[in-house]
């Protein structure tokens, strides 16, 4: 580049710097450049950003990094939870290909929504949370906001809390989806843990989730999974859902539903909202995040919902106003592709059969595998362990109780990619690797401390 260059004219001693030097200060910083015989240090300023370290990697997405940086073939990604085929490759669903299309002949345009998000969407979505004959909604007593799926709604419902209810703790079950507690870190709203997985059995630990649950200050919110609770997949029976409210009642708590798994976990829809409906019939006010990534496999539309199920209309219609003002800087107004394909098929009768009926057999294939890895781990230990939690689980996960030195054992010799925490996503499981997985399981068991 000429500007860059010293002018080693006729009078060598004289030189001519380009104007990015005249002037320079000296830097204890220093970068050498040579032009021609020339050599000068070029003063180079440290960043300001030599206070930001580097942060660690996600648990969980960080295990399909490493899945694809595998080469052996026998590999196996049971980390990340999103459906596959029994090929174990990602699906679209033939009902949102037809609700795109349905977009496309209509020729709908790409203009900004409103705050609060498309109104039909908004519409189906409660109406598919709450059922659509649900007097709460004729009395128009639920707010509803679409947020950026799941976790967005949870987002928003933080910022929320963290203004409105100043001081308020949210207690989360442990375990629980590993975003849950930054997503409140961030909101800059106080949480703990109440007992939830009971290592001994395997299942819940239903004593001790309902003895802090009446521990925690009055006016606490408490975090509840609608369903197939993640990571475990554990759920409490018909008879604990009662109980839970029973005492949230009691103690004047705030019951806050995540519900990412309506009608994917035991195939239907009306199932997987029960305990959420449960809630809401004794009239209490109650907070619902939404996300259809799993049970239409919107994953990349990001598109879901905040519910706040309150005590009046007019309550609610405030709700909504402070929701909307929060929403506003936070990222304006959602996005309309994927609320669209929602609206398109909650909203037609046609589509919204075929939907259930793909929802089904996708819930019915991980059922399919669960009793295969069941069947396979059954058959292949002669201890006599009993391996039944797996099939009293429920929802694409399972909580297999292997510990962090036995999870690495399944991916450092059998290359099976999971949390550390023990949890596999049946959901990224064939039939055909059942055997193969079962094997990993007892190896692990058995030969790792």
């Amino acid at each position: 580049m000429a500007s860059m260059m010293l002018n080693l004219g006729a009078n060598p001693t004289s030189t001519s710097l380009p104007k990015t030097f005249i002037g320079a200060k000296v830097n204890p910083v220093t970068k050498t450049q040579s032009f021609g015989r020339v050599s000068m240090s070029v003063a180079v300023k440290a960043s300001r950003f030599e206070g930001v370290t580097m942060a660690p990697p996600d648990p969980i997405l960080g295990v399909s990094e490493a899945f694809k940086a595998d080469t052996d073939p026998k590999k196996l990604n049971l980390g990340v939870g999103a459906y596959r085929t029994e090929e174990l490759q990602p699906k679209v669903l033939d009902v949102v290909k037809k609700a795109e299309n349905l977009m496309l002949e209509r020729g709908e345009n790409k203009e900004y929504l409103p705050i609060e998000g498309l109104a039909a969407f908004n519409k189906a979505t409660a109406e598919l949370l709450l059922g659509a004959d649900n007097p709460i909604l004729q009395q128009g007593r639920v707010a509803t906001i679409q947020g950026l799926s799941g976790t967005g709604s949870l987002r928003l419902a933080g910022a929320f809390i963290e203004r409105y209810f100043p001081g308020a703790k949210v207690l989360i079950s442990s375990p629980t989806w590993g975003n849950h507690k930054n997503i409140f870190n961030d909101s800059r709203v106080p949480w703990s843990e109440y007992r939830y997985y009971d290592p001994k059995t395997v299942g819940l630990d239903f004593d001790g989730m309902i003895a802090d649950i009446k521990a925690a200050p009055e006016g606490t919110f408490v975090l509840l999974h609608g369903c197939a609770h993640n990571p475990t997949g554990i759920d409490p029976t018909p008879e604990q859902w009662e109980k839970i409210a029973d005492v949230i009642q009691e103690k004047n708590h705030i019951p806050f539903f995540d519900v990412a798994y309506q009608g994917f976990a035991s195939g239907s829809l009306d199932q997987d909202a029960s305990s959420v409906r449960l809630f809401a019939a004794r009239g209490m006010e109650v907070f619902v995040a939404q996300s259809y990534s799993k049970n239409l496999g919107l994953y990349a539309e990001r598109v879901g919902a905040i519910n706040v199920i309150c005590s009046s209309s007019d309550v609610a219609t405030r709700v909504k106003s402070q929701l909307k003002r929060i929403a506003r800087p936070m990222y304006s107004n959602p996005p309309v592709h994927g609320a669209r394909i929602v609206a398109n098929v909650v909203g037609d009768p046609t589509l919204f059969n075929e939907w259930k009926v793909e929802m089904e057999a996708m819930a019915g294939r991980i059922k399919g595998v669960r009793q295969k890895l069941y069947d396979s781990l059954s058959a292949k230990d002669k201890s006599g362990k009993d391996w039944s939690f797996i099939l009293k689980q429920i929802g694409m996960f399972s909580f297999t109780g292997l510990n962090k030195a036995q999870s690495d054992n399944m991916t450092d010799k059998w290359h099976i990619y999971m949390t550390k925490d023990g949890r596999i996503s049946l959901a990224g499981l064939s039939l055909a690797k059942c055997e193969y997985l079962a094997d990993a399981i007892i190896d692990s068991y058995y030969n790792v401390s």
